[in-house]
């Protein structure tokens, strides 16, 4: 290893040397005496191969070495360039209060989050489904007054998405898991809640690389299905443990597909009378009215995928 090593920095200099040849004007020549034998370690390398010191420095300086690594180890580029800035733009004190206070809100969901899993695991389940509301709530704020405040940010972006695995990729199931616990068997419940942990777990993932799509989820977003199991155990459906398990299945499943879901955006623009229905139902049966709602959303993306599935194949055969 060291003849390998010595060689390599034989041929290193003798580029050098050659180019500066090139250049017109050569500083130094690299030279081998045959009075010296190169595998003789008691000579110096500098003797050896008839390297003066400034050939050395200017070898050097074309490859730069790391101290802390040991000669002839090339310096991480990445380790040497400077820190990428969590808020990009201008660094006022201003932006910096507003860029807190966006963080503020997600730090909050998170905290809120993790506040659920301690209610869930002293019994209080319907206060800690009030928490993953909360949750919601804050998640969505966090993402307007980003927006509003114009402080956006890659950092901003990534604290979202694992406070959201937090909240609502691990809160949502503790819940969801402490409040069928004596109505189902246990192996089934922990099977359901570890199924919405892990498609939460892979939907966000798959958020964050996709293109975004202003019109349309792909999937059931992490947000929404957290809220409709909260929700489930506010409420309390009049239905069987082993519905509730298999809807929690289904819910989990949907958030990891690839059909479209409306954003809520599009469903605020909907005509008033359109609201109407649920508006009255609730007041008829909150309970019932939830869960066609629940269902109609989850029914809608397969319908919206079968019509664009439609309209393409219509307009492939023109």
């Amino acid at each position: 290893m060291r003849r390998g090593g010595a060689f390599a920095r034989q041929v290193l200099l003798v580029r050098v040397a050659r180019r500066d040849d090139e250049r017109g004007g050569s500083t130094a020549t690299v030279t081998r005496p045959e009075h010296h034998h190169p595998g003789d370690r008691r000579t110096p390398f500098r003797r050896r191969y008839g390297i003066d010191r400034r050939t050395e420095a200017e070898f050097e300086s074309v490859v730069p070495v790391s101290p802390a690594l040991g000669p002839m180890t090339p310096v991480d580029d990445a380790s040497t360039s400077m820190a990428i800035p969590l808020l990009p733009g201008e660094r006022t004190v201003a932006r910096r209060v507003k860029f807190a206070l966006v963080n503020g809100c997600t730090l909050a969901s998170l905290t809120l989050g993790m506040l659920a899993i301690f209610l869930a695991m002293r019994g209080d389940e319907r206060i800690a489904a009030f928490c993953l509301i909360a949750c919601v709530v804050f998640d969505g704020l966090d993402g307007a007054l980003a927006r509003r405040l114009g402080v956006a940010s890659p950092f901003g972006a990534q604290m979202d998405s694992l406070a959201d695995m937090c909240s609502f990729g691990l809160a949502a199931p503790v819940v969801v898991y402490a409040s069928l616990s004596g109505s189902v068997s246990t192996p089934a419940a922990a099977v359901a809640c570890a199924l919405v942990a892990a498609c939460a777990a892979v939907r966000l993932a798959r958020f964050n690389v996709s293109p975004k799509d202003g019109r349309f989820f792909c999937g059931v977003p992490t947000t929404m299905a957290a809220a409709v199991l909260a929700l489930v155990v506010l409420i309390g459906l009049p239905v069987s443990g082993t519905v509730q398990v298999a809807g929690v299945g289904l819910l989990a499943f949907a958030m990891v597909s690839s059909f479209p879901y409306a954003k809520l955006a599009r469903l605020v623009k909907l005509p008033p009378w359109v609201w109407l229905a649920p508006v009255i139902g609730a007041l008829v049966d909150i309970r019932l009215t939830f869960a066609v709602l629940v269902v109609g959303y989850l029914a809608s993306g397969p319908l919206l995928w079968w019509r664009q599935r439609g309209t393409a194949a219509a307009a492939f055969d023109r």
